[in-house]
């Protein structure tokens, strides 16, 4: 196994480090799939987890995104990005055999050894994916980003459905508490350690270009002080911050609320996930073309409020007396979820990189990242802690209709998490305003961006009527990312057409 970086690449090198990197997602992805989100809460909940427990578990992966500042400087320092990826993944994925041999036992002990593993696990995921990025983005080339990159995200999210449902199909088999449930959730962590380490072994397989001498030392310091006083990017950073802060403040105990609150199976929550995920692939077309054709800012003017409106829906579950309408209930609810946060996703890192000035880039992006890490990790620790002060109280309004045929009340009663949507929906509105106050060029009104979604809703509709429009509508995310690497050439290729002309 070669850990030095390459002084000269050959093409069938690169080539084969390419073909690599596509595997490669196959097995990082059932890693993740298997080991991380719903699965991860689930057995938390397993473990006899409490609500503060299930804060810092959501917390700690956006929490271990601030070592990717000091990552920064040891990959500088050592020049050795592949030695840094595989080492952090190999210790890395070793923590998730840990959490294995805990599903046999419970307690305060084995939570906390729980959440020491998982502090590890996404510590030196942190470390080890800096080293990555920069890797990746020196083997790659860049007329092939498109395309390498369109085939890594199909392998993953074909995985992540599939493991999914079956996961689901597992749990659903076994009794809460039981033996059985044990060795399911033991079997997971295990397949997910033995995955991650191929995962491990076809990185170490990739040849890595030797990075060019370092210009110097780098001032973190002053790095991310120029974004601060951008006065633009400031406000852009505000609305992430609060944006963030809002949604993390209640989608890490979604699952808590439907098993403890709503007491529905975690099958049935993996299932909704599988939902979201297909809603999320599906969308991710249709905000990107509108992203190009008008503004970042646009798109995110019609998804953050509907993700929010659907945040604040949730509440909804919590008054319906028949279980059925639940179930759909919170089925379309992930639908919408799973659709707008794509575009929330696409819309917010695009305009992070726009409103970065060419040639600071990298520190923008950083701040941008910084600042999702804090109030993304900060916002589930606060939900936890409070989550015993909203337990104990309760919110009921009445609505009441008299009439000559008699009086029509309708119940509503906010109990603990339904407390936290509400919340999430308040702070969502400020985040909301917030964006209002950055500038963009391009930017249209949100009632003309909704005509424009209406419209291609409606064109993709006619388009499925065919075989061909079929396969248009379900090559994602593939026919984005090609799209995008042919304006890259059409771009490259203007400065070499006007030049032969003249």
């Amino acid at each position: 196994m070669r850990l030095h970086p390459q002084s000269d690449l050959t093409l069938a090198d690169r080539e084969r480090g390419l073909r690599l990197l596509v595997i490669e997602a196959a097995f990082s992805g059932g890693a993740a799939a298997l080991t991380s989100g719903v699965i991860l809460t689930a057995f938390a909940l397993h473990l006899g987890a409490s609500n503060v427990m299930v804060g810092l578990l959501a917390a700690t992966p956006f929490l271990a995104q601030l070592l990717q500042l000091p990552a920064i400087q040891l990959v500088e320092r050592w020049r050795r990005r592949k030695a840094i990826a595989v080492f952090s993944s190999i210790i890395g994925r070793l923590m998730l055999l840990v959490m294995a041999l805990l599903a046999f036992s419970g307690g305060t002990p084995a939570l906390l050894t729980f959440l020491a593993a998982q502090m590890v696990l996404c510590g030196l995921g942190a470390i080890g994916g800096c080293a990555w990025n920069a890797w990746m983005r020196d083997l790659a080339p860049e007329d092939r980003l498109g395309d390498v990159f369109a085939r890594r995200t199909i392998w993953l999210t074909a995985i992540s459905l599939v493991l999914g449902l079956a996961a689901a199909l597992a749990l659903d088999w076994t009794a809460a508490g039981s033996t059985a449930r044990d060795m399911v959730f033991a079997a997971m962590f295990v397949a997910g350690c033995v995955t991650g380490l191929i995962s491990a072994r076809l990185v170490a397989m990739m040849p890595e270009p030797l990075m060019p001498p370092a210009d110097g030392p780098i001032d973190l310091r002053a790095l991310l002080r120029a974004p601060l006083r951008d006065r633009n990017f400031s406000r852009l950073l505000v609305f992430v911050a609060s944006w963030q802060f809002a949604i993390n403040l209640a989608t890490p105990f979604f699952t808590v609320f439907i098993v403890r609150q709503l007491h529905f199976n975690v099958s049935f929550v993996l299932l909704l996930s599988v939902v979201s995920q297909i809603a999320n692939i599906l969308a991710l077309r249709l905000w990107g073309r509108l992203s190009d054709r008008f503004a970042n800012k646009s798109v995110l003017a019609v998804c953050a409020p509907a993700y929010i409106l659907a945040i604040v829906a949730m509440i909804g579950a919590s008054q319906f007396g028949d279980r059925t309408l639940v179930k759909l209930w919170l089925v379309a609810l992930h639908l919408v979820m799973g659709a707008t946060i794509a575009g929330v996703t696409l819309a917010s890192t695009n305009i992070a990189l726009k409103l970065s000035p060419k040639g600071s880039a990298t520190a923008y992006v950083a701040t941008n990242a910084m600042t999702t890490a804090i109030a993304a990790g900060l916002a589930p620790i606060l939900g936890g802690l409070l989550a015993q002060f909203f337990a104990a109280r309760q919110f009921e309004l009445v609505a009441r209709w008299s009439g000559p045929n008699g009086v029509w009340t309708l119940p509503i009663v906010l109990t603990a998490w339904d407390f936290y949507f509400l919340l999430a929906g308040l702070i969502g509105i400020y985040a909301i305003h917030r964006l209002s106050l950055v500038k963009e060029r391009g930017a249209i009104e949100r009632r003309e961006m909704v005509g424009q979604v209406l419209n291609e809703t409606r064109r993709s509709i006619r388009n499925i009527s065919s075989v061909a429009g079929l396969r248009a509508a379900t090559d994602l995310p593939g026919a984005l990312l090609r799209d995008a690497r042919l304006r890259v050439r059409l771009r490259r290729a203007q400065p070499a057409h006007r030049q032969r002309m003249s």
